[in-house]
Parts: C-alpha cells; structure tokens; sequence
C-alpha cells in the first residue's frame, strides 16, 4: 500500500492501463486474505508533473469448499482374510460419516489394493573347507495387507473438519484408519478478483485526489 512517485519529462497526454496482481494461500483453518493492487497517473498541472499512485484492497476469505480422505488397512495370511477385514474397516468408516451428517452422494469409495509382505531372513554359513561366512537372504510371507481410501468432498467444510479429527475413535473398534490432511479451495475467486480489482482502482482514484487537493490543485485531471 506504497505509493512510488517517479520524475518524467512532459509529455501532452498519458494513457496508461491498470494494472493488477491479487495473491491467495489457502491455510489449515480454512481461511485467508487477498489483497489486489492497481494504479492511476496523475498531471497536476499542464505539462509538469506525472504521478503514479497506487491503490490497494484487502478482504479476508472463507473457504467454501473442503476435500478429504482416510485410508483404511486390512491384514490377513492370504488375499481374502485380507479384503475381509478391509470391507469389514471401510463399512464402519462409511457408516460412520453418514451418522455425522454427511451426505451419502458426498462419500467416495476408491478401488481397493491387496499386497504380499515379506520379512528378510538373513543367514551367514561357513562352508566345509573355508573361514569365510557366506551371507544368503531369503524373503518370508508374513501376509497380505489391503488398502482402500474413503474421500468426501463436501461445502459443509466445518462438518467435515469435525468428522476428519474424530475418524481415528474407530480404532478403539480394531479398526485400522488414518485421517489424511484436508484440502481447502474458494470456488468464487474469479468473482472476487474482480470485485478486489474495482476496490483496488477506487483506492488508487481517491489517494490521487488527496494528493492533488493537499498540493493546491482543484482540478485534478486523473487517468
């Protein structure tokens, strides 16, 4: 919110463009500020002076939309123990979203992935006729783990923040689920920067004429 004042040499008419930049960062509360700048030049007299003012506009927003997602194991000795506990885990994830409120069409329920874990077993053997051990490795099934992820994306975004903290109660349960960081987006900021740049130029309009009016200029003569 600067104003930057540069000598020129005269010139008979100055048409200059606004010219604008807005900035947003979408935080973990969900809110932020946006700020839009613009700028005017002003004679003020007949071929004497050009002064470039500054405007500025800062609103703080909400967002309106939130994205989220837990991810849910499952583990079993072979493939079908695994995906049973995983169906039996996201059930009661699905179902507890819905006693919090949020919409069934709001629940999304991805594709499921099933896995082999190994353990490595390492040996070192000494063979007949030599000192030096000889390393070999040899991988064990341990058993499967299946993964599956729950997403919502919802405008209720204080309704999902409040499902996303409690989500992990379910453990108490044997239920294995993580809660992963919401995303939070504002689905107007076209709109907006319109309206921050219009406010932005009003600034910029107004600083001019305080200008002109402190230096004695009754007629300021703004572009």
């Amino acid at each position: 919110m600067s104003n930057d004042i540069n000598s020129q040499k005269p010139i008979r008419s100055i048409s200059l463009p606004p010219l604008a930049a807005f900035a947003l960062a979408l935080g973990m509360v969900g809110s932020t500020f946006i700020a839009a700048t613009t700028w005017r030049d002003v004679r003020k007299q007949p071929e004497k002076n050009n002064i470039r003012i500054t405007g500025s506009a800062k609103k703080r927003i909400v967002s309106d939309l939130i994205d989220w997602s837990a991810t849910i194991e499952g583990k079993g000795n072979d493939r079908t123990a695994a995906y049973v506990s995983l169906k039996s885990g996201t059930d009661k994830v699905v179902e507890f979203l819905k006693t919090q409120g949020i919409k069934p069409d709001d629940i999304k329920t991805q594709s499921a992935r099933i896995t082999e874990e190994f353990e490595i077993v390492r040996e070192d053997k000494v063979l007949p006729g030599t000192t030096v051990p000889l390393r070999s490795e040899k991988r064990n099934s341990v058993g499967f783990r299946a993964m599956q992820v729950v997403s919502v994306s919802s405008s209720n975004v204080p309704q999902i923040e409040k499902a996303s903290r409690e989500i992990t109660s379910l453990l108490e349960q044997g239920v294995f689920v993580t809660s992963n960081p919401p995303n939070y987006y504002y689905t107007r900021l076209g709109e907006l920067k319109l309206e921050m740049l219009s406010e932005a130029a009003k600034d910029a309009r107004n600083r001019a004429e305080n200008i002109l009016r402190s230096a004695g200029n009754s007629a300021p003569n703004i572009q």
